[in-house]
C-alpha cells in the first residue's frame, strides 16, 4: 500500500524542498542530496506508485513512455549520451529500496567505474 507521507510524496508536495532540474504535471527530476557521483538526478513520476512494477501495472502506456522519454531528455541536457551514464531502480528490501515511491537514480559525470 502506498505511504502519502513518503519524502518523494511529500517533495512533489513541496512540502519538503529540492533542486529540481526538470519538472511538470506528471515528473520531477532533482539532484540528489547525497550524490554519489558527479551528476546524480533523481527522476519520480508525480503518481502514487511504489516500486517499478506497480509504475509499469497501474499506468497507462503513455505516462511510462512520457517518465522515459524525460529521463532521455535530462540525460541528453547533461551531456550524459555522449560521456555514459548509469540508470538504477532499487525494489523491495533486497534491491534496497530506501524509499517507497518508484524512482529512478541517473549517475554520471566521471567514470563509475564496476557495480559498487
Amino acid at each position: 500500500m502506498y505511504d502519502d507521507n513518503n519524502i518523494f510524496a511529500k517533495i512533489i508536495r513541496k512540502e519538503i524542498p529540492c533542486k529540481p532540474v526538470y519538472e511538470d504535471e506528471k515528473v520531477l527530476f532533482f539532484n540528489d542530496v547525497n550524490p554519489k557521483a558527479t551528476i546524480h538526478i533523481l527522476g519520480v513520476p508525480k503518481n502514487s506508485v511504489i516500486n517499478l512494477r506497480e509504475f509499469i501495472s497501474n499506468t497507462d502506456k503513455d505516462t511510462v513512455k512520457y517518465f522515459f522519454d524525460k529521463t532521455l531528455e535530462v540525460i541528453k541536457n547533461f551531456d550524459l549520451d555522449k560521456s555514459g551514464y548509469r540508470l538504477i531502480t532499487n525494489d523491495g528490501k533486497n534491491g534496497n529500496q530506501e524509499i517507497p515511491h518508484f524512482h529512478i537514480h541517473i549517475l554520471g559525470g566521471e567514470n563509475l567505474g564496476g557495480l559498487r
